[in-house]
């Protein structure tokens, strides 16, 4: 490959894993916010470097091999057994760490589209998919997929299986939009899994399942009553929840402005409500933002329409 110096620039978008009864088998993908990463390809055996990163209170590791990004691309070079090149990366969180929005997902997948264009798409989609769950290992100890691959690959993703890695699309209503609230709290994802029940009742099992299957009916029938029965946790949410500021206050106030849900993003504390259309999920974002203020909590909050396509270079 003849390469004097070729530098691209990838946005990743944030995501919203286990929505609600799909714990580590169901995440999409969203239009905001999202990571940036610049990288740059040299001729030379300089190995893979991290110069900057901006938007992390100087919180995240520039060592490459601590941090997701740059474990990405050393991984990306040594399994395809390219060598004598230099990569130097820049990255630009977008979102706040702990977040429960895939923070350390969207800069693994950035920065693996952005290496895998540089080599012409030398790696196909499956085995750049197994090194962003080996980047998830890196980040919170479990190789789990419900962030990495839809913020690979864009859209609404289900996992039926990790070994072997059995994944697919799955239809999104045209109209669905999603409202996503942060609170300015931070919830360690570590931690919050090691809160999980280690035994679930049978009933309470067999009710989840339900959910899970009759979820994916109403994706593709685009059965927005359907979707909103479905999307109840009954095994996760109960315990995570208590760490989250004001849930059952924020659920309350989507559900009066027409959500079809309000569920926990990831681990939290950023939680997600589904809408039928833009303007009450606008109208809920400002009536719950309004009532954090009163308890002096700042929060972000996002609109959009679920982003079916991923990664996308900048420039």
């Amino acid at each position: 490959m003849d390469v004097l110096k070729k530098t691209i620039t990838v946005f990743a978008p944030a995501t919203v894993a286990n929505v609600s009864c799909a714990f580590d088998i169901m995440g999409f993908a969203l239009s905001k916010p999202g990571d940036i990463v610049k990288l740059t390809l040299r001729k030379g055996d300089g190995g893979v470097s991290i110069n900057s990163i901006t938007g992390d209170s100087g919180r995240l590791p520039k060592e490459a091999d601590k941090n997701t990004a740059g474990f990405a691309v050393k991984e990306y070079l040594r399994r395809q057994g390219f060598k004598d090149y230099t990569i130097s990366m820049d990255i630009q969180k977008g979102m706040p760490l702990g977040s429960g929005l895939g923070s350390s997902a969207a800069s693994a997948a950035a920065a693996l589209y952005g290496i895998n264009r540089l080599f012409d798409d030398a790696m196909d989609e499956r085995e750049l998919l197994k090194i962003g769950l080996a980047c998830e290992r890196l980040a919170c100890g479990s190789p789990h997929g419900d962030n990495i691959i839809p913020s690979i690959l864009g859209g609404l993703v289900l996992i039926r299986s990790y070994v072997p890695l059995d994944y697919t699309r799955l239809p999104v209503p045209e109209g669905l939009y999603c409202l996503l609230i942060h609170p300015n709290v931070e919830v360690n994802t570590r931690d919050a899994r090691r809160i999980l029940p280690e035994t679930v009742e049978l009933s309470r099992a067999v009710r989840q399942w339900g959910n899970i299957a009759s979820l994916v009916a109403a994706l593709y029938n685009g059965d927005y009553g359907l979707l909103s029965r479905s999307l109840e946790d009954l095994i996760i949410e109960p315990e995570r929840s208590k760490r989250i500021p004001h849930f059952d206050e924020m659920r309350d106030i989507a559900m009066k402005n027409g959500a079809l849900n309000l569920s926990i993003s990831g681990s939290g504390p950023s939680v997600f409500s589904f809408f039928e259309s833009v303007q009450p999920a606008e109208s809920a974002a400002l009536a719950i933002q309004r009532v954090f203020k009163e308890y002096g909590i700042e929060s972000d909050v996002y609109v959009s329409k679920i982003n079916k396509t991923g990664p996308e270079i900048i420039r």
